[in-house]
C-alpha cells in the first residue's frame, strides 16, 4: 500500500507517519521510485504500536529504545524487562538516604544490592515524595500494596509466552509499558466500589444511626 493508503488505515495522517519515519519509530517502506514506497500489513501494525506506547506517555526516546528492542530482542526475558522499566519508569532524582527504599524491594523478596539503579531510584523518590507531603502510608495498607505487587508481578512473569522469542519480546515490553495505565485505572475503580460498598446505601445509614 501507498503511503496515503497506509495512514487511512491507520487513521495516522501522512505528515505523522512521515515524522515517525523521520523518528526511525517506523521502518522505510520498499522503495519504488526515488519518491515513492509501498508499505505492508507490518507497518500497519507497527504504527498500532507506536499510537499505543505514545499515548501512553512514553517520549519519542523511550519509544524508540522499546521500537528497538522489539526489532532486535534483548537475550531473555530478564532484559526485556529492563528495556520496559526503563520506558516508563521517570528519572529518579537523587534522594540522600535510600534505606527505606532498599528495605521495601527486600520486602518483596529480593536483595537490595541487586536492584537495578534506576528501579531503587524510583521507589527511594515515590518515599521521599509521601515523607515531604507529611503523608505517611499506614503499615498495614503498605504490606497490602507489596503483596499485591507481587502478585501482579509472578502472574504476568508465569504468563511470558514461549512459543517464540517475538511473542515473549512483545508480552514482556509492550505487556509491562501499556498495562500500567490500566493497574491505575483499575485501582481507582475498585476504591468507588468498595467506598460505595461501604459509604452509601442503607448498610451506611445504619452504621450511622448506631455511632
Amino acid at each position: 500500500m501507498r503511503m496515503s493508503e497506509l495512514a487511512a488505515a491507520s487513521e495516522v495522517p501522512v505528515a505523522t507517519i512521515k515524522y515517525y519515519l523521520r523518528e526511525r519509530l517506523l521502518p522505510e517502506g520498499r522503495r519504488t521510485s526515488a519518491t515513492q514506497a509501498v508499505y505492508t500489513d507490518d507497518h500497519l501494525a507497527r504504527l498500532g504500536v507506536i499510537r499505543a506506547l505514545l499515548a501512553a506517555g512514553v517520549s519519542i526516546a523511550r519509544a524508540r529504545d522499546v521500537i528497538a528492542a522489539l526489532d532486535s530482542p534483548p537475550s531473555g526475558p530478564y532484559d526485556l524487562l529492563g528495556v520496559a522499566h526503563s520506558a516508563v519508569a521517570p528519572e529518579g532524582r537523587p534522594v540522600g538516604d535510600p534505606t527505606e527504599a532498599r528495605r521495601l524491594y527486600e520486602r518483596l523478596g529480593g536483595a537490595a544490592d541487586e536492584c537495578e539503579p534506576g528501579l531503587l531510584a524510583g521507589l527511594a523518590q515515590s518515599l521521599d515524595t509521601l515523607k515531604q507531603a507529611g503523608f505517611t502510608v499506614p503499615p498495614e495498607v503498605l504490606e497490602t500494596y507489596v503483596t499485591a505487587a507481587r502478585r501482579i508481578a509472578e502472574a504476568e512473569i508465569d504468563g511470558i509466552p514461549t512459543g517464540s522469542p517475538e511473542s515473549a519480546v512483545e508480552y514482556v515490553v509492550l505487556g509491562t509499558v501499556l498495562t500500567e495505565p490500566l493497574i491505575l485505572a483499575l485501582r481507582r475503580a475498585a476504591q468507588q466500589v468498595v467506598s460505595a460498598e461501604r459509604f452509601t446505601g442503607d448498610d451506611a445509614g445504619r452504621s450511622g444511626a448506631e455511632a
